[in-house]
């Protein structure tokens, strides 16, 4: 069962009016595109019998649930609120039909657990023909997706009448060598309401660091 999302106390929220300016006045949302150092993590996951991309997912959702503002929603009559955790959705491509598919799975801060139950829904929906094979996900969702095909180092998504879609949306690009490391495009789009550019370059630099330092790809002990 979800559990509810816990209500901001918006008398003494500090980012009060910044969320009302762009919620009501000046809805927008905007996305951040980075090239982070994969280098260490591409290393790791090559002597590890784990998948590269669920280790991605894991990752970003290790950030997301660290912080408030990104897991932030709108009860029924407008009030923020968070939620005591986000679990992630992502895309699984289906070669043959090319199409994909949205699963998710809980999020765990133990990786080898997450892991362990993420892995079987990439073979399990991997002939996926629906969008999604598993049914409505829970509201406590954020999305993920994957282009391995490109590097890209801009991506923006146009999403029509958006404005109460806090949770942040990732796109991941295909990894691209820089000198004499090797980088992963990311890209980060997130409603203002929710979050500034301080909060979204504090995300991108703790999933650095966790990608910096992967001991945590076979390792029981994730940090938090």
């Amino acid at each position: 069962m979800t559990a509810a999302p816990r209500p901001l106390d918006v008398a003494s929220w500090p980012r009060r009016e910044h969320f009302e300016h762009y919620l009501t006045a000046v809805p927008c949302s905007y996305a951040l595109s980075v090239e982070v150092d994969a280098g260490a993590f591409v290393a790791a996951l090559a002597r590890s019998p784990r998948k590269t991309y669920l280790a991605q997912i894991w990752a970003l959702a290790t950030v997301v649930n660290r912080h408030d503002e990104f897991r932030m929603t709108l009860l029924a009559d407008d009030r923020p609120a968070v939620w005591p955790v986000l679990h992630p959705s992502f895309t699984v491509f289906n070669p043959r039909r090319e199409t994909f598919a949205a699963v998710w799975a809980p999020y765990d801060p133990d990786f080898a657990a997450f892991h362990a139950v993420a892995a079987p829904l990439l073979a399990e929906h991997a002939d996926a023909t629906a969008f999604r094979p598993q049914g409505s996900p829970p509201p406590n969702t954020f999305d993920v997706s994957s282009i391995p095909w490109v590097s890209f180092t801009s991506n923006t998504l146009a999403i029509e009448n958006a404005w109460r879609h806090l949770a942040p949306i990732f796109t991941l690009g295909r990894y691209a060598r820089r000198g004499d490391t090797t980088v992963l495009p990311l890209a980060v789009q997130i409603h203002h309401a929710a979050a500034d550019g301080f909060h979204t370059a504090r995300l991108i630099q703790e999933f650095s660091a966790l990608l910096a330092d992967p001991s945590w790809v076979d390792s029981r002990a994730t940090p938090l």
